[in-house]
C-alpha cells in the first residue's frame, strides 16, 4: 500500500483527533467534567492505538479504534443532546460532574465576549463559611451551550472519517495479507518449486573382474 493512499489519510485523521482530544481535555478538565475527562482520557489512549496500528500495519488494533469511533459518535450525540437539553436532559444538572460538584462548562463564564462579575453578599447579611459569591455573566457574543455543541460536533465528523477509512485500510491490509499468502509468502512450501519424481534406479553390486 502506498504512503498516499487510505493508510497516510488514516494517520492524518488520527492525528487531527489527538489534537482536538487533548484541545477539548484541557477545557473540560478547566470546567471539572469528570464525565468528559474520563471518555477523553480513553479516547486518546484508542487513537494512539489506532495511529499505531495504521504505521505498524495491525490490523487487530485498527478494528480496535474502528469500533471505538462508532461509540465515540455516540457519546458526542448525547453530550449535543445534554446541551440542547433534549430528550429530558438538561444542561443546568450535574450529571457530567457526577453530581459532585456544581461546576458547569469552562465556557459559560468564559465564552467569547463574556463579562465575568462577581457579586458579594449584602452588607447586612451575615458570614458564613459556606458562604460563596454569586457570579453574574453578561455580553457574551455565542452562549456556552453552542460551543460545546460545536466541540461536539467536531468531533463526530472527525470521528466518522475515521471510521470509513479505518474500514478502508483493514480491508486493504486483509487483501495484502490474502494475496501474500496466494502467492507463498507464508507458506512453508512454496507453491511454486520442482516436482521431483522418484528415482526407480536400481543399485546393483560391483563386482572386481579377475
Amino acid at each position: 500500500m502506498g504512503c498516499c493512499s487510505g493508510r497516510c489519510t488514516l494517520i492524518f485523521i488520527c492525528t487531527l483527533q489527538l489534537v482536538l482530544a487533548l484541545e477539548r481535555q484541557v477545557f473540560d478538565f478547566l470546567g471539572y467534567q469528570w464525565a468528559p475527562i474520563l471518555a477523553n482520557f480513553f479516547h486518546i489512549i484508542i487513537v494512539i492505538l489506532g495511529l499505531f496500528g495504521t504505521i505498524q500495519y495491525r490490523p487487530r488494533y485498527i478494528v480496535v479504534y474502528t469500533v471505538w469511533a462508532a461509540l465515540w459518535v455516540a457519546w458526542n450525540v448525547f453530550i449535543i443532546c445534554f446541551y440542547l437539553d433534549v430528550g429530558g436532559l438538561s444542561k443546568d444538572s450535574d450529571l457530567l460532574t457526577f453530581n459532585i460538584s456544581a461546576h458547569h462548562s469552562w465556557w459559560s463564564e468564559h465564552g467569547p465576549g463574556c463579562v465575568r462579575r462577581e457579586l458579594q453578599q449584602p452588607p447586612g447579611m451575615r458570614a458564613t463559611p459556606e458562604a460563596q459569591s454569586y457570579i453574574s455573566v453578561m455580553g457574551c457574543f455565542v452562549d456556552y451551550q453552542y460551543i460545546e455543541v460545536l466541540h461536539s460536533s467536531t468531533q463526530i465528523l472527525v470521528a466518522l472519517l475515521g471510521f470509513v477509512y479505518a474500514c478502508y485500510v483493514v480491508s486493504a491490509m486483509t487483501e495484502e495479507e490474502d494475496s501474500f499468502d496466494f502467492i507463498g509468502g507464508f507458506d512453508p512450501f512454496p507453491l511454486y518449486h520442482v516436482n521431483e519424481k522418484p528415482s526407480h534406479l536400481l543399485l546393483k553390486p560391483m563386482y572386481p573382474s579377475t
